[in-house]
């Protein structure tokens, strides 16, 4: 454990972390395949150029991941409550503003059970909350929270818009705990972790630029679960955050309840994309007997994944609901 930070100094350099966090993930690898320039014979004969769609093509930047940004896609996530004590009950309020009217969004479209999905996560990735805000008539959405530990966390709004062909947008903004600041290394990679008595093992590899499958199989006592209750509309909610930045993937079940073939347990399945090579938290939320639980994966994204070993009560991170 390292030496308790005050949060004076934290509250100083926490702008300098996340930037630099942020510098980080520019550096990374880019998702986007580079395309083969298109040619075409000079006037002169002496050579070839670049047309003028494979100039607009080279000059592209690709897209961001999601959560870099508080202001995307003509949205900006307006966090009303910046800073709150380290495990003292607070109550975060937001509002999604659309930049076009300045006025807050009111209306969204339901995704996996819910208008807006909220989550919170610590910068070193070991402290987890999936919320579930309510909005009010005005657009402010507001929610309970209790944070145990100090530091950089940073908040993530996943939401699509009532509007016609919206897609999906997650946006991101700071939060500030107050507190002794004392951040964690990253936890190590493992395929089979332990939460509430739950193992939870893990096949499958991210893979930069690329889609992937996930399965996590779920035992308990050794069995098989096999009668995982529905949660946000499918047998699990899988959460991918890149370490260093707090990249937000988007990762989608694989079948839903009552499709007529996807089984209630012990086997869940998503794909999944990662931005680049890296290190990554996953984070999967399942209910069993009428309690969700969370199940926290360290994996690297185009590197071996882990060997699969016995595990170890404990060491799974705080991802509380």
């Amino acid at each position: 454990m390292q030496t308790g930070l005050k949060i004076t100094a934290f509250a100083a350099g926490l702008a300098a972390t996340f930037g630099s966090a942020y510098a980080l993930g520019g550096a990374l690898d880019p998702v986007a395949a580079p395309k083969e320039p298109s040619h075409q014979e000079s006037p002169e004969g002496h050579g070839e150029k670049e047309s003028p769609a494979a100039e607009k093509s080279a000059g592209e930047v690709p897209e961001l991941p999601g959560g870099l940004q508080v202001s995307q896609g003509g949205f900006t996530l307006d966090l009303d409550t910046p800073r709150i004590e380290a495990g003292e009950p607070a109550e975060l309020r937001f509002a999604v503003v659309d930049e076009g009217t300045s006025r807050n969004v009111t209306a969204f479209r339901r995704e996996h059970d819910k208008e807006l999905h909220l989550i919170v996560a610590s910068s070193d990735l070991t402290t987890y909350r999936h919320l579930h805000p309510e909005r009010a008539a005005d657009g402010t959405w507001s929610t309970p929270v209790e944070l145990p530990e100090a530091g950089g966390y940073r908040v993530f709004a996943d939401f699509t818009p009532d509007e016609k062909n919206a897609e999906g947008v997650t946006l991101g903004a700071d939060l500030a705990v107050s507190g002794d600041a004392r951040p964690e290394p990253l936890p190590k990679p493992e395929r089979t972790v332990t939460v509430d008595g739950y193992e939870v093992t893990l096949d499958g590899a991210l893979s930069p630029g690329a889609g992937s499958e996930l399965k996590l199989e779920v035992e308990k006592d050794g069995k098989p679960v096999t009668d995982l209750q529905p949660y946000l509309g499918a047998y699990g909610h899988l959460v991918a955050l890149r370490a260093g930045d707090l990249a937000y993937l988007h990762v989608h079940p694989n079948g839903e309840p009552g499709d007529g073939r996807t089984k209630s347990g012990p086997e869940v399945s998503f794909t999944a994309t990662a931005p680049s090579k890296g290190a990554y938290r996953l984070f999967l939320d399942f209910r069993h007997e009428g309690k969700v639980r969370t199940a926290a994966f360290t994996v690297y994204a185009g590197g071996a994944a882990p060997e699969k070993s016995a595990p170890q009560d404990g060491e799974s991170a705080d991802h509380g609901h």
